[in-house]
């Protein structure tokens, strides 16, 4: 009897909302110290549900001896010779700031039309949750061999990550790697994530002073550093806000249309406001470098002194194109800070963190095992090809690691999803496609000898 994968789908999916709620109860904050503790509840309840599904070997590891980020593997066997799938997850979740902001209990699951709200609900916790739904269609019954490798600091930078992948090589090496940490296009539109841009982050500080002077008496002869700071920030752009700083590889994008109504909406940018730079949107977004202010050490206006300010700092994010290295950038943004600081006052460059970019060539029988799944998920809607302009620097790590591997990138979020901020929420139809197109993929990919090849 031929197993009918979208009705089992249909069947389980009560019991795997039930785990997802479960998992969102735990306050697995992986950058809150004082929940260390949540984060590895979070892990052990993660390898409870592996050991259910009869996986072995599961074990939570760390790659620092004091007690690091808990990440959880686990491997179970599939028909002999048949291709080995990595799934990967994480379970820690961003902090969920402001409670004020959410219009629910941030960790109490609550459904609200259409969808789940809850931090975790969607990144990544879903993730974890559309692998084993995938995994129960087929019971010990698998179509191939699975390893399940759930990390548990992908919202801190996965700082330990390049050390786990080489410490447990042998345990994680398979021959398609599934990233279930991106989203689809649209609501009934699957997609694929072929490309993410890098990030570099670096603060910037300015002087022009040893101390603080009257502003009556020096002003007019003597610059005072947030004007300065100003007019090297102001360097960054040209007046149609395309992005001045030499040596930064930009590329093409794919021919995919983003409606400006749907842009307005998604992006919440005001009425009437213009939009940064030139190209086409998805261009903007996914293949060509951008810079932001994220924050500024200079004093408050309420109380402020008459004062010359002697010394300003700025935060500035620098997204880097696919195609770029975070070496190349960092050097560029370096030169030309150095180059445009104004009136000879003395920069300090620090850089704080770099992520490399990522191109995926989404070809071979993986990639078309895939797609395939996909359409059938979706009722015929063929996935698209998907670019992100965010960061998810450990891809880079897997590509590096596994280099005969395919990698899929896939995920449960959508355009209106709120990952990182208040209302962060999982649409359930799209969720129960994501769960329906993975099993359909393990399927597809168990009766591919060519993966294996």
């Amino acid at each position: 009897m031929t197993l009918d994968i979208r009705a089992t789908v249909q069947q389980l999916l009560p019991g795997i909302r039930r785990d997802l709620e479960d998992l969102v109860r735990i306050e697995s904050v992986s950058a809150d110290p004082a929940r260390a503790a949540e984060v590895q509840r979070s892990a052990e309840a993660v390898a409870a549900l592996l050991r259910a599904e009869s996986f072995d070997d599961v074990e939570i590891v760390s790659a620092r001896e004091d007690g690091g980020a808990p990440a959880v593997i686990g491997h179970k066997a599939g028909p002999a010779g048949a291709p080995t799938v990595l799934l990967y997850a994480h379970h820690d979740v961003q902090p969920e700031n402001d409670h004020a902001e959410w219009d629910s209990a941030p960790f109490e699951p609550t459904e609200r039309g259409d969808r789940l709200y809850a931090r975790g609900a969607a990144d990544d916790k879903a993730g974890i949750a559309a692998h084993l739904g995938a995994l129960r269609v087929f019971g010990d019954d698998l179509p191939v061999s699975v390893t399940m490798f759930i990390e548990g600091e992908e919202e801190v930078g996965s700082d330990t990550l390049p050390e786990l992948l080489r410490r447990h090589h042998d345990r994680l090496a398979a021959d398609v790697i599934v990233i279930a940490d991106s989203g689809n296009w649209d609501i009934g539109v699957p997609a694929l994530t072929t490309s993410l841009r890098g990030l570099v982050r670096a603060d910037i500080e300015v002087r022009t002073l040893t101390h603080a002077v009257h502003s009556g008496m020096w002003g007019g002869l003597v610059p005072d550093a947030l004007i300065t700071l100003s007019r090297l920030i102001a360097s960054f752009h040209d007046e149609a806000g395309n992005l001045l700083i030499e040596g930064l590889h930009s590329g093409p994008a794919a021919d995919v249309d983003y409606p400006e109504e749907r842009l307005r909406a998604e992006s919440g940018a005001n009425p009437g406001m213009e939009w940064m730079g030139s190209g086409s949107a998805v261009e903007r977004l996914w293949t060509k470098p951008a810079l932001a202010i994220t924050g500024l050490d200079a004093p408050q206006v309420e109380g402020a002194s008459n004062t010359l300010v002697p010394s300003a700092r700025a935060k500035v994010s620098l997204r880097i194109a696919p195609g770029d290295t975070a070496a190349n950038a960092v050097e560029c943004l370096r030169r030309h800070c150095e180059q445009h600081v104004p009136w000879g006052a003395e920069l300090t460059f620090t850089v704080v963190d770099t992520g490399e970019a990522t191109a995926i060539d989404a070809t071979g029988p993986a990639y078309d095992a895939a797609r395939e799944a996909f359409t059938e998920a979706w009722d015929g809607t063929a996935p698209v090809d998907m670019g992100v302009g965010g960061s998810i620097p450990f891809i880079a790590e897997f590509l590096e690691t596994f280099p005969d591997a395919s990698v899929l990138v896939t995920g449960v979020e959508d355009p209106d999803t709120r990952a990182h901020g208040a209302n962060e929420g999982l649409h359930l139809a799209e969720f129960e496609r994501v769960v329906l197109a993975e099993a359909l993929l393990l399927r597809n990919l168990g009766s591919q000898d060519a993966i294996t090849e």
